[in-house]
């Protein structure tokens, strides 16, 4: 089957891979070259990156106007699949190519219908996650879904360790839903159930509420690791929270004071302590969190969030 294939990070590699391997993938589309690092390169996105691997034709655009539309639609595909682009298919593209647009997406819809499933779902305490792949409409993921797929992950994965492994699994399943519409056999059904959304992360969505309990804060932790990242205050200073887990068999400590031990910085929430175990403060590099703490000069009655 004749596919074009719209996708921009590292978690829409592998469908791409695969579907390259079983069909005839006859151009990527992907978001132009991005600056990166404290440089400020300008950097082909994953995609783009597998697809010259690949030897497939590249349309790089920001977003799917006239000219992006038209280029694709020379490329006569028959069916479009897209992962995590970053831009909306609106019509003449949306009914384009013979059998239409397929999304897969990193959450069991209608759930966390958005940008960012995979880090809500974390900050929201579920204890499963999954993908979908659905046909592709006007309205926000909330198109007939062709198939899912649950995945039970480690309680302390971070976002971009859930998001490696859903991208796998998403590989295979958006792989069996392609060949089923190649072979006709195909079956998409409505979506049940009220919605939740799941809008883009802002650096306010990393900042850590020690008033919650610790299940809550370390699930934000994990929904915001690594990016936009979890962070907190202590002196008027940012201090980012690289590594951390819920304490075990340790005194419970008030919301936001702070405690160390030879290994961690303890800071205390509504319940159990939070366990830092890495932290990389402000204008600095990263660190082992209790060399950090014993540098601090006036430690004592600092607290976390002030």
């Amino acid at each position: 089957m004749r596919l074009v294939f719209a996708g921009t990070p590292a978690a829409a590699v592998p469908t791409l891979r695969r579907l390259a391997t079983e069909h005839d993938v006859v151009g990527v589309v992907t978001r132009p070259d991005a600056p990166l690092g404290r440089k400020r390169v300008l950097t082909p996105s994953p995609v783009a990156q597998a697809a010259v691997e690949l030897g497939i034709p590249v349309i790089a655009a920001a977003r799917l106007d006239t000219e992006a539309t038209e280029r694709i639609l020379a490329l006569e595909p028959e069916l479009g699949v897209i992962v995590a682009y970053g831009g909306l298919v609106r019509e003449p593209l949306l009914s384009a190519p013979r059998e239409g647009w397929i999304n897969l997406h990193f959450s069991i819809l209608p759930a966390w219908r958005g940008a960012a499933p995979v880090q809500r779902a974390l900050i929201a305490g579920d204890p499963v996650l999954g993908a979908s792949v659905f046909r592709l409409v006007a309205e926000l993921d909330a198109g007939d879904v062709f198939a899912t797929r649950e995945i039970a992950l480690p309680d302390s994965s971070t976002a971009d360790v859930a998001l490696a492994a859903l991208a796998d699994d998403g590989a295979a399943l958006t792989a069996d839903v392609v060949a089923a519409i190649a072979d006709g056999s195909a079956r998409a059904v409505p979506q049940t159930g009220a919605p939740t959304f799941a809008p883009k992360l802002t650096l306010e969505d990393g900042a850590l509420d020690w008033s919650a309990p610790v299940e809550a804060v370390f699930a934000r932790f994990r929904g915001v690791t690594p990016e936009p990242g979890a962070h907190t205050t202590v002196g008027g200073q940012r201090v980012k929270i690289l590594e951390a887990a819920p304490a075990t068999e340790s005194a419970q400590l008030a919301p936001g004071e702070i405690s160390a031990t030879k290994t961690a910085v303890l800071i205390g929430t509504a319940s159990a302590p939070l366990a830092v175990t890495r932290v990389q403060p402000a204008g600095k590099g990263a660190m082992n969190a209790a060399d950090w703490w014993r540098g601090q000069r006036d430690a004592e009655g600092m607290r976390a969030g002030s």
